[in-house]
């Protein structure tokens, strides 16, 4: 590939694909010469078989708060493709409130989709021994998952949760002598769908905390993303990188 095909003949494996930091990502591993599953939701369709389309990769959707998401998506990349090299841990929403207005189902939503759901596809992924050597995770977290936000403790919790998860599995990973890296990627404000939906004064406020006083593209975050996919990236292990521009926020 014209980026040198860091990645070719491997699998890789980016949920959340349809839109967003998830497409730029699929489409920024399939430069690198990898095969890429996008997976997205059922709603997502129409764009998502497009950008598999455009990739060479292959569409998947799943839900994967479904009790059956897990085992489903262990089996395709095993009936496929034999196992997995990169998986991008990507999907992720939104139900922002100020904590004394939030209903609980708006916390477990945010939970389950941004943290719960992760846990339990690495649980399945470790249990049919889908990963190959080398392989390398990345999960998505947030400055609001270092730093905080306002009206957004759901998911700040569960953004700051994967970072946890991110130390504690790649210290396990290591003593199961998996052979797999894993780091996290913290992006500020990043111009995406998720973010156009947040009030427009906010939204101006969150632009213009970092040094360029502008939002990010998720182009800046797929970039870091495929680094650490890349055997460039061999000796960075449970790190969090932050895209964000020298936001103020967590600094």
């Amino acid at each position: 590939s014209e980026d040198g095909g860091l990645l070719r003949g491997k699998v890789a494996l980016v949920t959340g694909a349809a839109q967003g930091i998830g497409a730029a990502t699929a489409r920024r591993l399939a430069r690198e010469g990898a095969h890429v599953v996008c997976l997205d939701l059922g709603r997502s369709q129409e764009k998502l078989v497009e950008v598999a389309r455009e990739i060479g990769g292959d569409s998947l959707m799943v839900d994967l708060t479904s009790s059956q998401a897990p085992l489903r998506i262990a089996s395709f990349l095993k009936s496929r493709h034999g196992g997995v090299d990169v998986v991008v841990h990507n999907a992720g929403l939104t139900r922002d409130r100020t904590l004394l207005r939030m209903k609980p189902e708006r916390w477990e939503q945010v939970l389950e989709v941004n943290l719960r759901a992760v846990e339990r596809v690495d649980a399945s992924f470790d249990e049919h021994e889908l990963w190959r050597e080398g392989s390398s995770q990345v999960y998505l977290s947030s400055i609001a998952g270092i730093a905080g936000n306002m009206g957004q403790s759901n998911y700040a919790s569960a953004k700051a949760g994967v970072i946890a998860y991110v130390k504690w599995r790649r210290a396990w990973l290591e003593r199961a002598n998996k052979g797999v890296r894993v780091n996290a990627v913290a992006p500020g404000f990043i111009e995406t769908q998720m973010t156009s939906e947040i009030p427009l004064a906010v939204r101006e406020v969150g632009r213009r905390l970092n040094a360029f006083s502008q939002g990010g593209q998720p182009e800046d975050v797929a970039e870091v993303i495929a680094f650490l996919a890349t055997p460039l990236a061999c000796g960075v292990k449970g790190q969090v990188l932050r895209v964000c521009g020298g936001m103020l926020l967590g600094a």
